[in-house]
């Protein structure tokens, strides 16, 4: 990509489970897509790869997908706060918030306007429910990250603008192989009754790349089915 079309996006994260859906998506509907992941080999905790990246490669828009996820298995067994090696909070740090700002950083250093859109979690907003994680206790990293993204995302709005804009989207749980268990009991505690469906998040992506969102920036869109209301 040498030059900045209005359908150029980079999705990094690309082969996770919202990213392949997105690339998908946005495939179909003409966008060129650079796509960036560690399964293809970047590595987007190396500070030069970033920067060599972004110098080579602009686009009008850059959607953040990457992260160290915390998923929730049948066999998973995962300590308490108290016990957890600082090790483990730190890498959590360095992908999903120190990496995910350098990234930012550098789309922004080497072109003169874009869209980002980064993506938190539910989790970045509030507590997880105990109960919902039984004899196990979801990682407080992967909360704490996800709050920081949020504050990233209005620190960067309002020091890049108004040449970029940048907003954040907050999805709830999505559904993917987690045990039944879990999902009867997450759907209890949420107004529609349901897990997300990973579809279900391209119409706030489609938004947000869209004219239709030209004054939007420094903006949290909450997409959970109502788990956040009560």
């Amino acid at each position: 990509m040498n030059h900045i079309k209005n359908n150029t996006v980079i999705i990094t994260g690309s082969n996770g489970l919202v990213g392949k859906i997105l690339v998908r998506h946005l495939d179909s509907l003409g966008y060129e897509i650079l796509e960036l992941d560690f399964l293809n080999g970047h590595d987007l905790s190396d500070q030069e790869f970033v920067v060599n990246c972004f110098k080579e490669n602009k686009s009008s828009h850059l959607i953040n997908l990457f992260a160290l996820n915390d998923s929730i298995t049948s066999d998973r067994d995962e300590s308490s706060f108290l016990d957890l090696r600082l090790e483990e909070f730190e890498r959590c740090m360095n992908i999903n918030v120190t990496s995910l700002f350098s990234v930012c950083r550098e789309y922004i250093r080497n072109q003169k306007t874009g869209n980002i859109i980064n993506f938190s979690s539910i989790y970045g907003l509030g507590s997880p429910r105990p109960e919902m994680y039984k004899n196990s206790e979801k990682f407080i990293g992967y909360g704490v990250s996800k709050a920081a993204v949020i504050q990233m995302t209005k620190h960067l709005a309002v020091h890049s603008a108004p040449n970029f804009r940048v907003n954040c989207v907050v999805p709830g749980g999505i559904i993917d192989s987690q045990p039944q268990e879990f999902i009867e009991e997450y759907s209890k505690n949420t107004p529609m009754n349901r897990m997300m469906e990973p579809s279900e998040i391209l119409g706030i992506v489609d938004f947000l790349l869209s004219e239709g969102s030209s004054y939007c920036t420094g903006s949290s869109y909450v997409i959970d089915g109502g788990w956040t209301a009560w």
